[in-house]
């Protein structure tokens, strides 16, 4: 029979070996739930460098796109200038030709046509004319005749104009009054005159 020695030896053995299984029990809990945590983590870790990647490749994708719709209208609004600079242009040589045009043989029949266009436009049964040196010389007693007989309307001449080229006609009472110097025909006509020019500075047909 064993002693009360032994007894107590093989109880704190028995002790010792249950303390002991348990603490490799707590210890490989401990490591599975440190392993999930670890994975857990790793996959949160995974998702948000996703998230971010994500996130920065679409900012980058905005900027590019942006940063190209930027340069598109930079270039785009850098040809509408260059070429309403040239527009300019062209009506300002045009502007700058219009003296010669009296000096040409047919200038007489455009300031008589000049004239009519006006005296239509004005309205009324009685008008005086203002023109150019040139045009006041073409209209003769017999031409301004002529023309008040064509168009019905009783036509006196009145002061040559200081500056501009063919002819301004108003009503006696001055309350009405048409302009038809080329300049101003220019200048009326710029904007209807725009597309075709530009479709020809851009080498397309009319």
């Amino acid at each position: 029979m064993a002693t009360e020695e032994e007894n107590i030896l093989a109880l704190s053995h028995a002790v010792m070996t249950e303390a002991r299984g348990e603490a490799e029990q707590s210890l490989e809990e401990a490591r599975k739930k440190a392993d999930e945590i670890r994975t857990k983590s790793q996959e949160q870790a995974a998702a948000e460098r996703a998230r971010i990647l994500d996130s920065a490749n679409k900012e980058a994708g905005r900027l590019r796109n942006q940063t190209i719709a930027s340069a598109h209208l930079k270039a785009r609004t850098l040809q509408l200038e260059q070429r309403e600079k040239v527009l300019n242009q062209v009506f300002e040589q045009a502007m700058r030709q219009l003296p010669e045009l009296p000096k040409s043989g047919d200038y007489p029949e455009i300031a008589v046509s000049l004239l009519k266009e006006a005296l239509g436009r004005l309205g009324g049964d009685s008008a005086v004319i203002h023109a150019d040196e040139h045009a006041t010389s073409a209209f003769t007693p017999e031409t301004v005749r002529a023309v008040s007989k064509e168009t019905g309307v009783k036509l006196q001449l009145g002061e040559a104009l200081n500056r501009g080229i063919g002819v301004i006609v108003e009503s006696p009472d001055g309350h009405l009054r048409y302009d038809n110097t080329l300049e101003t025909r220019m200048r009326r006509l710029q904007d209807s005159l725009r597309n075709p020019v530009n479709q020809l500075l851009m080498g397309e047909a009319l």
